[in-house]
Formats: structure tokens, sequence, C-alpha cells
């Protein structure tokens, strides 16, 4: 049976039905690691699919939630609420992303105690945090916020974390993010690019593209530093999620 590039599911919470992207291996003889897939501000959309599949294709269930997908639809509404979750460090964004955890945890194909989290820009904030509260194994963040005090991220797993020096506003959270996983006693990889800006893992297309790419801000993808990220962040995971020994 041929499986599905990326299918759409459902999933209950309080507030009613959270909106994900789930991405499945083509093999599964064995219950897989499981990644949560956190999305920049644009929400849930073709480029957030393309690297859940990319996820999928490296063995992992990936689940990647739309944020905004619970609630009012007004995006600016959304978009806000969203943000404000992130500044606050609670929300109902981290109840949906809790709810998908839980979700991706429970599935008969997924083995619950190899559970990561990756997030960009916006999804990389949430992703430090989330990992700070949630039984995971190992968390990525792509030049996402990092908080300002270390006890925020006290109880992280290991992570693993990229930014781009050309980034002009968060390329300077790479340094707070080290020194806090630092103090806090966490194995940590972290890489600045310097050939790369903001969301250089990210490609896309159309106008949004072509805003993206003349933005003042330096944008875009940047194929070199994504393909490293994208080598240096599985052998990561790889080593901080492998199966338990037989006992």
């Amino acid at each position: 049976m041929t499986t599905p590039a990326v299918q759409t599911v459902s999933i209950p919470t309080a507030d009613g039905d959270l909106s994900a992207a789930l991405a499945l291996p083509t093999a599964l003889d064995a219950p897989c690691p499981g990644v949560l897939v956190l999305h920049e501000l644009f929400g849930l959309n073709n480029d957030i699919r393309r690297i859940a599949r990319r996820f999928a294709d490296n063995g992992y269930v990936a689940l990647a939630p739309d944020l905004y997908s619970v609630g009012p639809r007004l995006r600016p509404v959304c978009i806000r609420r969203t943000m404000q979750a992130l500044r606050s460090g609670s929300g109902r964004a981290f109840d949906d992303i809790e709810a998908a955890r839980a979700w991706l945890a429970a599935r008969d194909d997924v083995d619950e105690s190899r559970l990561a989290v990756a997030g960009f820009c916006l999804g990389g904030g949430f992703a430090l945090l989330h990992a700070a509260r949630a039984p995971l194994g190992v968390a990525a963040d792509f030049y996402g916020a990092v908080p300002r005090d270390p006890e925020t991220l006290d109880g992280i797993c290991p992570v693993f974390a990229a930014y781009g020096e050309r980034d002009r506003v968060f390329a300077g959270q790479a340094p707070r993010l080290e020194g806090h996983l630092d103090q806090l006693g966490v194995e940590h990889q972290i890489t600045v690019y310097p050939d790369a800006g903001h969301s250089f893992m990210s490609q896309y297309h159309g106008l949004r593209g072509f805003l993206i790419r003349h933005a003042r801000m330096s944008v875009g993808y940047h194929h070199e530093s994504a393909e490293d990220a994208w080598r240096t962040m599985l052998e990561f995971f790889a080593r901080n999620l492998r199966p338990a020994p037989d006992v």
C-alpha cells in the first residue's frame, strides 16, 4: 500500500478540533520515533508539510499541528493570540502543542519513549519552552526566540539549534541559548551559519517568496546551510533517541 505524502488529521482538544499534517515513513516495521513540527508565523503551509515529509523520509512519524486552527479563524487574531502565548509562556498554543504531542505518543506506530520537537522561527520559540515541560528526548530550535531567564528552560532535553549570522533580528539569540544551556548543564549543539539569514530552512515561491527575498531583513532559503543543518540535526536526534537496550 502506498503511503500518502501527507495526511490531514484532526486532534480533539477542549476548545475544538486541532488540524494537523501527518507524514508517515514508507515502511513501518516497528514503532518509530515521532517528531512534532512547529510552524513559523505563516502557519501550517506546504513548506511545513515538505519539512514534515522529509522527517518521515528519515524514519520519523511527523506531526505538524496548525496552531491557528482552533478558535477564531481570522488570521490576524490567530497570529496575535499565538504570539502573546509565546511571550507570556502560557495560553492555548501550549495546550494545543501538548494535545498534539499526546496524540502522537499514543499512536501504535510511534515509540513514545523516542519523541522529538522541531520548531521554526515562531515554532522554534515554542519548541524550546515545550521541551522544558514535556517528556521529550530531543528538541530542535531553528532561529527561534530564547527566553531571557535560563530557569525557564530548566528540565529541557538535549537541544540542537541553528541560526543565520545574517539574521538581523534573531542571530543574537544563539549565544543567549548557548549560555542558558551551559548554565543548566544540558547537552546541546548550536550552529550559526555565516552565509545564512532568517528562515534559511524554508523554501517559499510565488509572491511570498518574492517579498521574503526582497525584505530589508536578511531572509530566505540557503541551500548549503539548510542541508548541513538537516544532516547534523538528524545525527543529533539519532544519538539522543536511541532505543533502550533489551533487558
